[in-house]
Parts: structure tokens; C-alpha cells; sequence
């Protein structure tokens, strides 16, 4: 039941955020929102890198986010571009963004954002994961503006191929989804 709430009061968020501003997105598959004067916070363009997890995400002056690095294989993704990168145990990632979101309030300092791989491949040697994700970050900036404590929510969809199971659906359980708080930390620009 916790978890039921806690996901209506992201909705809430989300719905929340959307009334406060138009808000567009175009043809690379980012949609931005930010309360208030629409303004994307300076503190918060540039590199923030989660401490575990493998995620990165790069916000660009609009609010956008130019490329992400996403746990699944640590593929760095660009907004509405197919990738495929080669595997560290042989084969390759092929990785096809969704939709992406940013949200951000002034008011509440409250970041969200939200990475969707529409389809993924991941060949690991003999053995491949295939599927899609939506992956929700929703948490508070630092007053500092250099530290962003996020709750991850994950409703993945994935298939395996190995040599003891052929096109195995992994179990996900939506009502039994715990979240995992992550800390991102802002890059400092090299000059």
C-alpha cells in the first residue's frame, strides 16, 4: 500500500508540474517542464553522476538531456538515436530510446526525470537480454545545488535466452516494486 501511494503522489507530481507551464516536446524525444518562470536552473545544466548503478545523466541549458548512461550494459544513449555498442564478454548492446522526460519545481527544488528504452538487445557472450524499461528518478536538489538524492521506480520487461532458459519472460511484479534511492552528484566542469 505504501508503495501504491508513494507512486500516486509521483503522478501527482507529474501532473502538477505539467499544469504549470506549456510544455513541448520535439524531435529528439525530450519533454521539459519547469514551474514557475519556465527557466531550467543554471546549477543544475551539466553532468550528474549517480554513485551507483552506472546512471549519468547530461542536462543542457533547455533542461534537455543530451545523453544518458543507463545501468542496463552502461550504454551511453542520446535522446531519439538507436545505439549499438559492442559488450565487454563479446556481442553487442542495441539500445532504442523512448520518450524521455525533465521536470523540475523552483519551489520545491524537486527534479524528476524519466528515461524510456523503447527496445533493448544486450548480448552477454552466448547468452542475450532483450526487452524495454521506463525508469522514474524523482527526488530533491541540495540547497548547494551539487547533490540530488533521487528515488529510482523501475517497471522493466525483459526476455532471456540461455542455455537453460529459451525466451524466458523475467518475473516483474508492478504492486511489489521497491524503489532504490540513488545519489547523483554534479561533475564539476574541467577548465
Amino acid at each position: 500500500m505504501k508503495r501504491f501511494v508513494f507512486l500516486l503522489v509521483y503522478i501527482f507530481l507529474a501532473a502538477a508540474l505539467a499544469g504549470c507551464r506549456n510544455s513541448a516536446a520535439d524531435k529528439d524525444g525530450v519533454e521539459v517542464t519547469v514551474d514557475g518562470d519556465g527557466q531550467f536552473p543554471d546549477f543544475l545544466v551539466g553532468t550528474w553522476k549517480a554513485a551507483q548503478g552506472g546512471w549519468e545523466f547530461v542536462f543542457e541549458p533547455d533542461g534537455k538531456i543530451s545523453s544518458a548512461i543507463v545501468s542496463i550494459g552502461r550504454a551511453k544513449l542520446q535522446p531519439g538515436r538507436t545505439t549499438t555498442v559492442p559488450m565487454q564478454m563479446g556481442g553487442k548492446g542495441v539500445y532504442k530510446p523512448g520518450p524521455w522526460s525533465v521536470q523540475y519545481s523552483n519551489k520545491e527544488r524537486e527534479l524528476v526525470v524519466e528515461i524510456a528504452i523503447d527496445h533493448f538487445r544486450v548480448e552477454l557472450g552466448d547468452d542475450v537480454i532483450e526487452g524495454r524499461t521506463r525508469d522514474f528518478f524523482v527526488g530533491s536538489v541540495s540547497a548547494d545545488g551539487r547533490s540530488w538524492w533521487a528515488d529510482r521506480l523501475s517497471y522493466p520487461e525483459y526476455v532471456v535466452d540461455t542455455d537453460k532458459y529459451h525466451n524466458y519472460k523475467l518475473p516483474f511484479d508492478p504492486n511489489d516494486n521497491p524503489r532504490e534511492s540513488i545519489l547523483f552528484q554534479k561533475v564539476p566542469e574541467s577548465k
